[in-house]
């Protein structure tokens, strides 16, 4: 571990702000998001755009971002998509809603930044990624973030033929 991140994992030990529950007890709930449960923790690594390892509660675990689907390793832009979400997240303290699980075992969740930001939306607002309908298909929030990402023609929308990598995925 670098020494910031151990220096951000001291602040919040000190401050009591990551959660004190034993890994076999529940996370706590967060009261504005529906009862879902939130933890804290550091960003260690970034796979791809959409996929970060996190120390949460001092254990290791892998989120996929939910809603959103970015580049594969591949794919033109995967590399943009991915540097990003390190230039936003890496090394970072956040706090992550956790929606459930995959069939890969990894945390399905939202990731919000220092600022306040929620990485997904971010990562959608820059042209980084797609607004994966068929996962979020009432996230009128990501909706208008493509959106405005198409008509900006920000990152992998100023290709005049973007191909969506779920489709990129089916043509291999």
């Amino acid at each position: 571990m670098t020494l910031r991140i151990l220096s951000v994992a001291c602040l919040f030990a000190l401050t009591g702000s990551l959660s004190a529950c034993a890994p076999h007890e529940q996370p706590p709930e967060h009261p504005k998001l529906g009862g879902r449960p939130t933890h804290m923790g550091i960003i260690t690594r970034v796979s791809d755009g959409d996929t970060l390892s996190a120390a949460i509660n001092g254990i290791p675990d892998t989120i996929r971002l939910t809603g959103i689907d970015c580049p594969k390793h591949d794919q033109p832009f995967a590399k943009a998509a991915t540097q990003l979400a390190k230039k936003l997240a890496l090394e970072q303290a956040v706090r992550v809603t956790e929606l459930g699980r995959d069939k890969y075992h990894r945390l399905l969740g939202e990731v919000v930044l220092p600022n306040g930001r929620m990485l997904n939306r971010e990562l959608v607002r820059e042209g980084a990624c797609c607004w994966h309908r068929k996962y979020a298909p009432r996230d009128t929030v990501l909706e208008g973030l493509e959106t405005y990402a198409r008509e900006e023609r920000k990152g992998l929308w100023a290709d005049p033929y973007p191909v969506p990598p779920w489709e990129w995925r089916n043509k291999k």
